[in-house]
């Protein structure tokens, strides 16, 4: 391997091209420092990252290209790599070289890929991850040997301890100066076979033994009974958690959103500015951000249990449920991504390869929980159910939200297999799903993704619910009508409420949301929601506020009575429609946009909005009657 003294000034565009759990992300990290800038690439709806590097003085451009098993696409992403090789997506430049990375473990099986990308005859190396684990395993290759057979510089590194990582920069910074294959390897399969084999006898490889530790684990967690049961009491035990460990912190920041309304109040004269500042932005933001904790806490557990491998093999458990309808482990992959946002588990279908299949995965994402949810769900739970034990040490709160996450991927496999014997029938394509080791995670990617959904959750918070926010409080406080003098404070402020903008809205489409308990505060809370789910929260914290500065969300919509009848507005039956309509209803402008983009037609959004709205009503009614009859 040569570099050379002299350091170019001219940037170099580089292309990280690799298979799924090569490592890539991991050293993508690494060389950028977690500096990336993620688009799309013009006219094609997948995702690209791109990081900026200085490499010894030399300016870099790191462009990490979709995951691929080979140059031959039978999926959207994987056609993506193909093109930006050949330079035909307009806009974008073709990489200058290519850093190749393969799993070290696993090698011969990369050595297809590797053959093709050294077909394109541009300056390549390959870069070796998991050198820790082949060792570890009682694996050994020469990397020197295999630099001769290839032809291309070779860099070993362990991605995650940043060992390896200095030596690839350096070779990074002159890629111009790389060795190339004196002789290029075959481009047909059954000659590529023989090529792969007189590599690996060149290296020396010894394969590593079996993982023992992940085998002995993967009998129970693969298991069709076992492995099925534990994905339950994990799931189960993750629910639990989220109320149990984040309820403390919640009520700090509640205690401190309430204070804040109150010297908020105290500094600005009374008025139509103090209104606007407590009730409208403090209290209206304020009450999403109280969900904070439970949105870091959701994340980080998503993010140990994929981190450390058990996602993987929990796709491969749930595949077997997933062909009974049509749909294989890549729609369960996109699903699962959806448990975080639908708008990434819907862009995650790329992988899928059949058309029809994609277009099913992407109709019934939105049913999945995502974290939006989580809010309205935390609020009404926290306020209407008992957090007292049910079964052994899980309690009802919990029990209550595991109910709801578990009734969201039953009803989206229910919707799939009717699709698919209906408007999008067609036979499945096979899966092939490596099932990485267990790996103990790195603390920094961990805590990185972890901020990186917090702050997504916050930016939010800042922009659309802050937005919808100040909206709804000019809804709310507008027109401004003067009670009769003979009325009671709390019914002078109920009063101007229901004859404000919003109230006139919510009094208009009360008749349709009757049936299912709701009154025209519900039903304001839900028309804002469509922007976003937790605006809901926002709406309903604004509304009373409105009546009652000094009483908790929670302690507020418990005490609230029907003033014509006396009934409380939040009864049982009423909450369980509520969480029923949430469970199903499309309420979220992003999700919306992006599968029109996904599927680069309206036709399909109309088709998802229109179905899930129906599902939404006819499961409140359901519940609704349910519960009346059970109380």
């Amino acid at each position: 391997m040569s570099t050379a003294a002299a350091t170019p000034s001219a940037p170099v565009r580089l292309g990280l091209i690799g298979s799924p759990n090569s490592g890539k992300t991991t050293l993508f990290n690494a060389l950028t420092g977690l500096r990336a800038k993620v688009g799309n690439y013009p006219g094609v709806t997948v995702e690209r990252r791109e990081g900026s590097l200085n490499l010894n003085g030399r300016d870099a451009q790191l462009i990490d290209l979709p995951g691929t098993y080979s140059l031959d696409p039978i999926s959207p992403d994987e056609a993506v790599v193909t093109r930006v090789l050949a330079g035909e997506i307009d806009g974008v430049a073709s990489p200058e070289a290519l850093v190749l990375v393969a799993d070290a473990c696993s090698l011969e099986r990369s050595l297809l890929l590797i053959a093709q990308v050294l077909g394109e005859d541009r300056p390549t190396c390959l870069v070796l991850t998991m050198m820790d684990e082949l060792a570890a395993r009682s694996g050994s290759l020469d990397t020197g040997r295999l630099e001769a057979a290839l032809g291309i510089p070779v860099v070993p590194v362990v991605g995650h301890k940043g060992l390896g990582v200095r030596q690839l920069r350096t070779l990074l910074a002159n890629p111009e100066n790389w060795s190339r294959p004196q002789i290029l390897p075959p481009r047909d399969r059954s000659e590529q076979a023989g090529w792969i084999d007189s590599v690996m006898a060149a290296c020396e490889a010894e394969r590593p033994h079996a993982h023992t530790i992940t085998e002995r684990i993967d009998s129970i967690v693969v298991h069709p009974i076992l492995g099925s049961m534990l994905f339950l009491a994990v799931m189960l035990t993750f629910f639990q958690l989220i109320f149990a460990w984040a309820t403390p912190a919640m009520d700090w920041i509640d205690g401190a959103v309430g204070t804040a309304a109150e010297i908020t109040r105290g500094l600005v004269p009374p008025g139509l500015l103090a209104d606007f500042l407590a009730d409208g932005l403090i209290v209206g933001v304020g009450s999403v951000i109280i969900f904070l904790p439970q949105i870091v806490l959701l994340f980080s557990l998503l993010y140990l249990l994929e981190d450390v491998g058990y996602m993987a093999r929990a796709a491969f458990v749930v595949d077997r449920a997933m062909a009974r309808i049509g749909l294989e482990g890549r729609a369960f992959v996109a699903l699962l991504s959806s448990f975080a946002c639908a708008v990434p588990g819907i862009m995650a279908t790329r992988t899928v390869p059949s058309p029809r299949d994609r277009i099913v995965t992407i109709l019934v994402a939105p049913l999945m929980t995502c974290s939006a949810r989580l809010p309205v769900y935390a609020l009404l739970i926290a306020a209407f159910v008992p957090q007292k034990s049910t079964l052994g040490p899980f309690g009802m709160q919990g029990l209550v939200l595991f109910a709801l996450y578990i009734v969201a991927p039953l009803a989206a496999m229910t919707v799939a297999a009717i699709l698919r014997r209906t408007l999008l029938p067609g036979e499945g394509m096979p899966f092939t799903l490596e099932l990485p080791s267990y790996r103990v995670p790195g603390l920094r990617l961990w805590l990185s993704q972890v901020w990186g959904s917090a702050w997504a959750f916050l930016r939010r918070a800042g922009t659309i619910i802050l937005l919808a926010s100040m909206v709804l409080w000019v809804l709310l406080t507008f027109p401004r009508s003067e009670a009769p003098a003979n009325l009671a404070p709390e019914q002078a402020a109920a009063y101007s409420l229901e004859r404000s903008a919003a109230g006139r809205i919510g009094k208009a489409i009360e008749p349709a949301i009757a049936p299912l308990g709701f009154d025209w505060k519900i039903g304001v809370g839900l028309l804002a929601s469509l922007a976003a789910r937790e605006v809901f929260v926002s709406t309903l914290a604004q509304v009373y506020a409105s009546e009652d500065p000094d009483a908790s969300l929670r302690a507020a919509i418990r005490a609230d009575t029907n003033p014509a009848t006396g009934e409380k507005v939040f009864s049982a039956p009423t909450v369980a429609a509520l969480l029923t309509f949430f469970v199903f209803a499309l309420q979220c402008t992003s999700t919306i946009a992006t599968i029109a983009r996904e599927t680069n037609s309206w036709r399909w959004p109309a088709f998802a909005f229109g179905y899930m709205l129906v599902l939404a009503y006819g499961g409140a009614l359901l519940a609704r009657h349910i519960t009346l009859a059970l109380t």
